[in-house]
């Protein structure tokens, strides 16, 4: 599952041919959440609210690059990197 972000010790990955709907898997320390493209929903797990709302925050950047990142994921192709939260 490659990595395609970092920051603040937060690593967002997407695996290769995942499940619908369309999400990534954000992971910090010990807890791991998935979250939704769409709706920036956490679909499963859990992340300490202060990384959850980092997450959130990069993510409403990046959807569009995240949406580019699963499709490419969904067809087995290399992801792209997307910048980190600054």
């Amino acid at each position: 599952m490659p990595v395609i972000s970092r920051f603040f010790g937060i690593a967002i990955r997407m695996y290769f041919g995942d499940h619908a709907p369309p999400h990534f898997h954000a992971r910090y320390a010990e807890h791991e959440a998935v979250i939704s493209i769409e709706s920036l929903a956490v679909i499963e797990g859990r992340l300490p609210p202060r990384a959850r709302r980092m997450v959130v925050e990069w993510a409403a950047l990046h959807r569009q690059a995240l949406r580019h990142d699963w499709k490419l994921a969904r067809a087995g192709l290399p992801l792209q990197p997307i910048a980190p939260l600054e």
